[in-house]
């Protein structure tokens, strides 16, 4: 049984590092993989650098490497440090193939006693660096996975009572930030199957499924930012407003809200109401503001209200975004 090593930051995970990976995994009967954490590189954690390879690559056995040395470089110190830490992680197990694409892989090679294996060193496939992508990783998108790449995306959702301009500064955030945004599916949905104003409580489900699956198509072509005209949340309290209950299904989607998004905003309803037909009139827009700030207050969602004319909740919104 032959059994292979690589290791590093993967801040981020690329193309080329799965070149390495892949070379390596069809080279040998079994893969170590140890991954260090680098919070002076990425702030990206650990965990969701290591989520990436386990949902790509499961069959590899992951080290995560919290503790281990910053230092990098070719001086003897250095390459001790590292070695002795390798050595420290393995244990006494023995690796025949040492995969790398480093100068590092000479010494950790002969440390380890194994074959040093180089893949594509002088990065002819894959033009590359993590440096590179972590400076732009909207432009080196080509060599990032869609699983790495939505990691880079900050989701930015927009809630409030109907008529509070979600849609307006949903659009216009995408535009000031050159990225693409999502509309709410749930009102196009409901322009089409609705009857007597109302849907059954699979088709408010179907709005918050099918909204997702809207995010999750954008996500990958976004840049930076990727702005959100409502979600689930919104879908589950009018469930219970029409209904009086929520589905099932409904409710766990809803639920998982509150750790889909990174930035969350109330559109205050400080704007005149805009009473089209698809609306029930400016009472129930104060009714679904207020249920929006229980709920959002009852699942500890923690958001900033916007408010004024559109250039000043831009204001306020790049504010908080560039903090």
């Amino acid at each position: 049984m032959k059994t292979g090593l690589t290791l590093g930051k993967f801040a981020p995970l690329h193309k080329g590092h799965q070149l390495l990976i892949e070379t390596a995994l069809g080279e040998t009967d079994h893969l170590i993989l140890m991954i260090y954490d680098c919070h002076d590189t990425t702030d990206i954690p650990l965990n969701v650098r290591s989520s990436w390879i386990k949902d790509l690559y499961p069959e590899i056995e992951l080290i995560e490497c919290r503790d281990g040395p910053l230092e990098v470089g070719d001086t003897p110190e250095i390459k001790n440090m590292q070695d002795d830490y390798i050595l420290k992680i393995l244990k006494d197990r023995k690796i025949d193939v040492f995969f790398s694409s480093e100068f590092y892989g000479d010494h950790v090679s002969k440390a380890l006693n194994a074959v040093d294996r180089r893949v594509d060193p002088d990065r002819k496939q894959f033009p590359v660096s993590g440096s590179l992508i972590r400076e732009d990783p909207f432009r080196y998108r080509e060599y990032l996975h869609h699983r790495v790449y939505r990691d880079h995306i900050k989701n930015i959702v927009f809630l409030g009572g109907p008529s509070t301009g979600k849609t307006t500064i949903t659009r216009k955030m995408a535009e000031e930030y050159n990225t693409v945004w999502v509309p709410e599916y749930g009102r196009e949905y409901w322009v089409k199957y609705q009857v007597s104003r109302k849907l059954t409580l699979e088709q408010l489900v179907e709005i918050a499924t099918g909204h997702i699956e809207r995010e999750d198509r954008l996500i990958i072509r976004a840049n930076k930012y990727l702005f959100t005209d409502t979600n689930a949340l919104t879908t589950s309290l009018f469930s219970i407003y029409y209904w009086d209950k929520v589905h099932p299904d409904l409710m766990k989607i809803a639920d998982e809200a509150r750790q889909r998004y990174d930035v969350t905003f109330l559109c205050d309803k400080d704007i005149p109401f805009e009473d089209t037909w698809d609306r029930s009139g400016e009472v129930q827009r104060d009714v679904f503001q207020k249920i929006t700030i229980d709920d959002l207050n009852d699942r500890d969602i923690q958001y900033t209200t916007i408010k004024g004319t559109v250039t000043e909740r831009m204001d306020q919104i790049k504010k908080i975004l560039n903090a």
